[in-house]
């Protein structure tokens, strides 16, 4: 699996994180969230015992409020994933977190983010392959722009 970002670091212990994160749209823009003042992809850490799917589903709508189907309506698809060395501060770890990365689209707002200090921003694809803080998340919007999945 591709690795995005840091090196490893000699003598640091990581801890597995897992994790499903979206490109989510709705009339040809893409679902990002403002948190800690960086522009990321909805979604975040799988749960023990919690599937792929179910943890995108939980926490696009903790993040952004929306709930999602995959792009033709049933399951969300994934269509990227690469592992990166970070330390999580919310944690407070140093983890080799793995991305897998989802294409889905937004159906309905169900309200507010559930989660303070996450809000909700659309922007045109070809923006937020430029601007995304996390340079996997960046490669996967653009991979599946060429790609023609994000119309």
């Amino acid at each position: 699996m591709r690795r995005i970002g840091e090196q490893v670091r000699n003598g640091v212990r990581y801890r597995d994180r897992q994790g499903a994160y979206g490109l989510i749209l709705r009339r040809g823009r893409l679902l990002c969230v403002w948190q800690a003042g960086e522009l990321q992809l909805p979604g975040g850490g799988i749960d023990p015992g919690e599937s792929p799917i179910a943890a995108l589903h939980r926490e696009v709508i903790e993040e952004t409020g929306w709930r999602i189907a995959g792009p033709d309506g049933g399951l969300p698809r994934r269509v990227a994933a690469f592992q990166r060395y970070v330390w999580l501060w919310d944690y407070e770890y140093w983890a080799r977190k793995v991305q897998a990365i989802y294409l889905a689209r937004a159906v309905a707002r169900l309200g507010p983010p559930r989660e303070p200090g996450h809000t909700p921003v659309w922007l045109a694809p070809e923006e937020a392959a430029g601007t995304l803080h996390i340079k996997g998340d960046r490669m996967a919007v653009a991979a599946a722009a060429r790609a023609g999945l994000l119309r």
